[in-house]
């Protein structure tokens, strides 16, 4: 077997990409991009009736992104998150929680409960040119649970398709809307390539403020505004600290003592992030709706690591902050760095505090919210399977996982599984790599156990393969490779007469 980590290949030369991600896929070259990330079971979920210990909560789930494992201050950081903090003391830890190496399959996956390549949506992210979105025969969470009796409100970045209306929160089971529609916005200008992207019930806005704190501000209006008699269920999907990288000025005083000014801004953008889930947990207590509300806390994917998928900001020159911490590489990456993630879940009364250290991906918060609402799973699968299983007992009470596998992602170039200990990262581009490693005793995936270990790689290998012919085509390939055929066709690119008097012969 051969050992060829080349997620870290990809890393290391972030210093020397001149291309940004938009640039590569405004040119039709997004195989590029796929290469450079090649380099870098049905469940059955329990009825409601098995939660009917439980009242139906109100439901806060608050979403960063690209959020470095080590960067909160509950995992050791020296960056300030005590609002943070003291959620995650007060709740479950959540210690080996998964998601997929990147922004769309995560947000996708927490949405439908089954794996991004059950639909198309395994590869990169959705990019602002893209036509496509996650597709429509989905039954998404904010539909099961609005059709539970919760009001359903979203509050920031969507990036599950732009480009027409049929794929926007409002239509996807949100009763309400304000943020972004694309992956990334300037902070101040609330625009993406000099288009503003900014909506409030798909109608546009145009006001001044820092988006971190105009999403802040809105979600506790929106708290304010609630009859606690209807059971809300509010998704706070904030940008930061995703580049590009801007703060108040105030917050990045906070950190003069840090030398890197793009640390500095890093950590002033998460702290303003605190700052404002602080003020949404206030909000609930005035309300007297806290006692009654369960929190949930996660990243979309690992700390950013290399300049390539730092979005349209061109970050090629600038050292980058995230810190992941024990694990190896960052978002992207199939490695634990890139989709093992800070997470915790806090509901007063409901949840024991302390670490849980069980395997859980992004897809169980599917049933297991839907179950504590009441909801018709059976129904709202809309005969699809889940691949998310219900963990409430093991987030409430830490009781050991029904989640035996975990699926880090599968595409048509590389697949990482995860059976009970042992993880499988398979990439197929020539020269092949197999990577086989025991997470619990190597949670850093500092060494490869494939040629020791044949008949584990043999049926990792073969449950990769199994779930990569259950799986849809990538439809950011699909797209990727149109636009590569568009731009093989037309005039041929001659000499001009110019060129007979400066070319030599």
């Amino acid at each position: 077997m051969i050992d060829r980590p080349l997620d870290e290949s990809v890393h290391s030369a972030q210093g020397n990409r001149q291309m940004n991600r938009r640039d590569l896929l405004l040119n039709g070259s997004s195989v590029l991009a796929m290469l450079a990330l090649a380099s870098i079971a049905p469940a059955n979920p329990r009825s409601a009736a098995a939660q009917s210990t439980a009242p139906r909560p109100h439901i806060v789930y608050i979403v960063a992104d690209d959020l470095g494992w080590k960067d909160v201050g509950f995992h050791g950081s020296d960056i300030k998150t005590p609002n943070i903090d003291k959620l995650a003391q007060d709740g479950a830890r959540l210690e080996q929680f998964y998601v997929q190496p990147m922004c769309t399959p995560t947000r996708a996956a927490l949405m439908t409960g089954r794996y991004p390549c059950r639909y198309g949506l395994q590869t990169l992210v959705i990019p602002t040119p893209a036509k496509y979105g996650l597709p429509t025969d989905e039954w998404l969470l904010p539909q099961a649970l609005k059709e539970a009796g919760y009001r359903t409100a979203m509050v920031g970045k969507w990036h599950l398709g732009h480009a027409d209306r049929k794929f926007w929160p409002r239509q996807r089971g949100f009763d309400y809307h304000y943020g972004s529609m694309v992956g990334e916005v300037d902070y101040f200008t609330h625009s993406s390539a000099n288009v503003r992207d900014w909506y409030r019930n798909d109608k546009p806005v145009n006001e001044p403020g820092y988006v971190t704190q105009l999403w802040g501000a809105d979600a506790v209006a929106q708290i304010d505004a609630h009859d606690p008699k209807t059971p809300l269920f509010l998704y706070l999907a904030f940008t930061a600290p995703h580049s590009p990288y801007q703060a108040p000025k105030e917050y990045i005083d906070r950190y003069r003592h840090i030398e890197d000014p793009t640390r500095r801004t890093y950590a002033a953008m998460i702290t303003c992030m605190d700052d404002e889930i602080g003020k949404l947990v206030s909000a609930l207590e005035r309300k007297r709706m806290r006692e009654n509300t369960l929190i949930v806390f996660m990243s979309d994917n690992g700390g950013n690591q290399t300049a390539l998928l730092a979005g349209d900001a061109d970050v090629s020159k600038l050292k980058l902050p995230a810190d992941n911490g024990p694990y190896r590489g960052g978002k992207g990456a199939l490695y634990e760095g890139g989709t093992r993630v800070a997470a915790f879940a806090n509901w007063p009364g409901q949840i024991r505090a302390g670490e849980v250290r069980e395997m859980m991906h992004v897809v169980d918060m599917f049933p297991t919210l839907a179950g504590l609402a009441g909801a018709d799973l059976a129904k709202g699968s809309k005969g699809k399977p889940l691949d998310g299983l219900d963990v409430w007992a093991t987030v409430s009470k830490g009781a050991p996982s029904p989640r035996q596998e975990v699926v880090y992602n599968i595409e048509p170039f590389r697949g990482g599984v995860r059976t009970g200990d042992w993880k499988l990262i398979w990439r197929t581009p020539l020269p092949s790599a197999i990577e086989l490693y025991n997470i619990p005793q190597d949670p850093s995936e500092k060494t490869n156990l494939a040629e020791s270990n044949p008949q584990k790689v043999a049926e990792l290998q073969s449950r990769i393969a199994q779930l990569a012919r259950e799986s849809a085509k990538s439809l950011f390939l699909i797209d990727a490779f149109a636009a590569v055929k568009g731009a093989s066709y037309g005039p041929p690119s001659l000499p001009s007469e110019d060129a007979f008097f400066t070319q030599g012969d």
